[in-house]
């Protein structure tokens, strides 16, 4: 394999960057393929089964959002915003070494910014249908995964067969059943895991090169909390107020909002975002007799504020709010995220019918407004 060649200011880069750089250069160098995906919605078995390393791009940090919006509007996403920095900056290893990233027209500001991220590497585009409930959508949907197999085989000289469809859904299936596990920890009062420490973990999970790898890295997590519980030693206090978050992919805000919730006596029980229990609870018939049709009516059920309606996401709240025993309810939105601003009135509706005290947080990844980030989630933790 030919070398790969490591960004001009890689010698600048903090150590844990540059090690992700060699990581992946690594990976490269031995034949490895990496497509970067940004949604939920990605259908991640097309990737397995292509044998392409599926890496999670969506940015988390306000560090290369300066540099974006030398490009983009400031009146954007910070996800939007941060993403399009990476690549701009070649700070991401895993942006830099992709042979294809996958985009979908999920809101506008990340459809009309894959275009300008296809100058800086070939970005591949799905086409969403924005309701679930036309008697076209599922027709729709299953072309765009039609047209994105043909695609990857096309580029990258494979075939992907029905085979190794079904092997990739029960590798899929393995990892869902995994991070469903570490969720239902959280169930026990007190809770088995601090919140954080949960979302830290499913995090760094979207730079694994395998599903398997990140099944064993999730297990362990599991096994370790799991010991500390029935020994006594997890030292999480019971009298800790639950807390469900909902809302925007969280990411960027994981100490921002995570860590000060968890430092002002309350615990994070519920992760009810994309990449939390909502999304991986549903497994994928790895019998079923067309393999790729049940795939994409899979990923198509996944409940975003980028549907009209969106009613299945707030029945799914409710449900987690009585399993997790939530006392109160964040829902955090990031700024000019207008999906989930607009609709954050329906899930506090929702929420109140309940009984249950809700509060909304819009905010972005700078440390601005921190301080009144923390003086608010300390008076509703308070409250409670």
């Amino acid at each position: 394999m030919s070398e790969a060649v490591l960004p001009s200011k890689f010698d600048e880069f903090e150590d844990s960057r540059r090690q992700g750089f060699i990581k992946a250069k690594e990976f490269k160098e031995n034949g490895g393929i990496i497509a970067g995906w940004l949604c939920s919605y990605t259908p991640l078995e097309l990737l397995d089964a292509a044998g392409i390393a599926a890496i999670g791009l969506c940015g988390t940090s306000n560090e290369t959002i300066p540099d974006a919006e030398r490009v983009l509007p400031k009146n954007l996403c910070p996800l939007v915003k941060s993403t399009y920095g990476f690549a701009y900056t070649e700070k991401c290893p895993y942006t830099y070494f992709s042979d294809i990233i996958i985009g979908e027209t999920t809101c506008d500001g990340k459809k009309k910014m894959y275009e300008l991220l296809n100058e800086l590497k070939e970005t591949y585009i799905l086409h969403l249908p924005q309701s679930q409930e036309r008697s076209y959508s599922k027709e729709i949907w299953y072309e765009e995964l039609k047209l994105l197999k043909e695609k990857l085989e096309r580029k990258f000289g494979v075939k992907i067969t029905d085979e190794k469809l079904r092997n990739a859904v029960r590798q899929r299936n393995n990892l869902r059943a995994a991070k469903c596990e570490l969720f239902h920890l959280q169930e026990s009062c007190p809770p088995a895991v601090m919140g954080t420490d949960m979302m830290l973990a499913l995090q760094k999970g979207n730079f694994c090169f395998s599903a398997e790898e990140n099944i064993s890295n999730i297990r362990t997590l599991i096994s370790q909390k799991k010991k500390e519980f029935e020994e006594g030693t997890s030292n999480i206090d019971v009298k800790l107020k639950r807390i469900l978050l909902t809302g925007c992919p969280m990411g960027g805000v994981i100490k921002k909002v995570g860590s000060v919730i968890e430092d002002n006596g309350g615990v994070i029980v519920c992760i009810d975002d994309c990449s939390g229990e909502r999304t991986n609870s549903h497994m994928i018939d790895e019998e079923a007799d067309d393999i790729l049709r049940e795939i994409s009516d899979h990923y198509l059920s996944i409940n975003c504020s980028v549907m009209t309606p969106n009613d299945g996401r707030m029945e799914n709240t409710k449900n987690m709010i009585k399993k997790y025993k939530a006392d109160g309810v964040i829902d955090i939105v990031l700024q000019a995220c207008h999906t989930f601003n607009v609709e954050s009135h329906k899930m506090e509706r929702a929420v109140r019918e309940m009984g249950i005290p809700f509060m909304k947080l819009e905010t972005d990844y700078s440390t601005t407004d921190s301080g009144q980030i923390e003086t608010r989630i300390a008076a509703f933790i308070e409250m409670l």
